[in-house]
């Protein structure tokens, strides 16, 4: 099995996809929109993707496409992030001027990098920074990524544990081509919904998912389809199997519009 993420070997996306499908092939895409095209053609048969930080937050671009792609979350993988600084072998700390990283990892690291005078370069993935350091040779340019990424390039951690908060971990999903499919042992859901512009509404659609047994993990509101109108995205905990998610969505909540269910997994 084919098992498709965005960024190169070592990255945090490819952690994720060796944990969640240690037999599996990983194949690196440059980008999200590549990630999510390969998955679409049949070139990759799942696609990892990180969907939250616990420090920064949702990462849009991903929950953007979800609703958007003919495939459904089948199952999430929380991991934990610690970012190293890798520089040269023979580099110090104090030599870095530069630091080079995907932008949702030095968002991460804002307020430390920003103490020590260091400016952020974001570019297209965290392992990817590590081989720029590499070509580069400049001891005053360095990466954050995870602190394995430098042994394919020969480099050196020049300090661990570079982010702002300690607790810093990523949420990923995994998404398989087709509708959901609800197991037995599926206990979580994640779905979107709008609902109608009056004052309320929005309260009347979260009292009539809670009523019905939903216990909401997660919201965020995303721009809709016309100009100040909004997409809403939930995670819900939920009586394990299809009778457990049917108790929240049969019928469809009248509160509810243009609801779609976006995945149906076991929760981590």
């Amino acid at each position: 099995m084919k098992v498709g993420y965005q960024g190169e070997e070592r990255s945090y996306s490819h952690r994720a996809v060796t944990d969640l499908f240690p037999d599996a092939l990983p194949v690196g895409l440059a980008t999200f929109a590549d990630a999510f095209a390969a998955l679409s053609a049949g070139a990759v048969d799942r696609l990892v993707v990180p969907i939250e930080n616990s420090t920064t937050g949702s990462i849009l671009e991903v929950l953007d496409r979800l609703a958007d792609t003919d495939a459904s979350i089948v199952a999430e993988h929380y991991g934990r992030v610690r970012h190293a600084l890798i520089g040269l072998p023979d580099a110090k700390p104090t030599d870095v001027r530069q630091v080079l990283s995907h932008p949702e990892a030095l968002a991460q690291a804002r307020d430390t990098l920003s103490a020590r005078g260091w400016e952020p370069v974001p570019v297209a993935d965290t392992a990817g920074a590590v081989r720029l350091v590499a070509e580069r040779r400049d001891p005053a340019v360095a990466a954050l990524a995870p602190s394995d990424a430098h042994h394919r390039f020969g480099l050196r951690v020049l300090l661990s544990d570079v982010m702002d908060r300690d607790h810093n971990a990523t949420r990923f999903v995994a998404l398989a081509p087709g509708p959901p499919v609800v197991a037995p042992d599926h206990d979580k859901a994640s779905l979107s919904f709008s609902t109608a512009h009056t004052p309320g509404a929005l309260a009347l659609a979260l009292t009539e998912l809670g009523l019905r047994g939903a216990n909401l993990t997660r919201i965020e509101s995303r721009p809709g389809t016309t100009a100040w109108s909004y997409r809403f995205y939930v995670d819900l905990m939920h009586d394990p199997g299809r009778r457990g998610l049917s108790k929240i969505l049969e019928p469809t909540p009248a509160s509810l519009e243009h609801l779609t269910l976006l995945g149906s997994y076991r929760a981590a």
